[in-house]
């Protein structure tokens, strides 16, 4: 297997390869100085320059299986990253330019997905209790945990909007994943749209212009890796979706927000 990390520029439609790797890597981030790109491999955190593109590890010190739910805070101080001990995946911070992780998730498991855009607040998915995966948010100052979701179905993926005020999320409530958009204390829940699709990953853009998520083939059980998928692009409110790309990928693909700090740019991975 090979992974292509790529940028995908809005404007001129077309993408191209910053790196490509004979390693499984997952998961870009782009860092708020738009100077370079994060990614999770083989359990560890790496920062792709995009001067010299190179897998530059990050000291992340005890953590060593992260897996691809990773971000960075919109000021570029912090890394929130999903590392795995016994009880499960659970949620650290940690400076970003590397150092020892603090733990931050009450429970196990947890998988953080989304940084609220004034940086206070983490969104996560989580299962607490039962096998039922749903969304949570937690200050970064510490504190407890706050349930937007009880139990409706598989939800996954929250990400904010680019004021702060909405939460994007995939949820299989009706069936098989769809994107529902909540305010961000988990009121108004409400599907954008429905099409035979398995619809994961919604990210929307910092510009507050678009939304972008990954479309499975119907049928699709989960976000595994290695399937026939497509970008989407589509306007915040789910209207004029355009499938902008298809390739093989997944799981790995875009799962945590991977756009530019201007909007007019993301990335993902490719896998063959």
């Amino acid at each position: 297997m090979t992974s292509a990390l790529m940028i995908w520029t809005v404007g001129t439609n077309s993408a191209r390869v910053v790196l490509q790797t004979d390693r499984l890597i997952e998961a870009p981030n782009w860092d708020p100085s738009g100077a370079s790109l994060l990614v999770n491999g083989d359990g560890r955190l790496f920062r792709v320059p995009l001067d010299a593109p190179a897998l530059v590890p990050v000291d992340t010190g005890f953590a060593v299986k992260c897996n691809n739910d990773h971000g960075i805070s919109p000021d570029g101080s912090l890394i929130a990253l999903s590392h795995h001990r016994e009880s499960g995946s659970e949620i650290f911070l940690m400076p970003a330019g590397g150092g020892t992780p603090r733990l931050i998730s009450p429970a196990a498991p947890s998988w953080w997905h989304g940084w609220s855009p004034d940086g206070k607040t983490l969104a996560y998915v989580a299962a607490r209790g039962s096998r039922v995966i749903d969304v949570y948010t937690i200050p970064v100052a510490g504190g407890a945990e706050t349930r937007l979701t009880r139990g409706e179905g598989h939800c996954d993926g929250p990400d904010y909007s680019a004021d702060g005020s909405l939460i994007y999320y995939n949820c299989d409530r009706d069936g098989h994943a769809q994107i529902w958009v909540m305010k961000a204390d988990g009121t108004d829940q409400r599907k954008l749209f429905a099409d035979d699709c398995v619809n994961w990953f919604p990210h929307p853009s910092p510009c507050g212009k678009h939304l972008l998520y990954l479309a499975y083939p119907a049928g699709t059980l989960g976000h595994p890796r290695d399937l026939p998928v497509a970008l989407v692009l589509c306007r915040p409110d789910g209207t004029d979706r355009r499938r902008i790309m298809e390739f093989t990928g997944g799981q790995g693909t875009m799962n945590v927000p991977n756009w530019a700090p201007d909007g007019s740019a993301f990335a993902f991975v490719h896998y063959g």
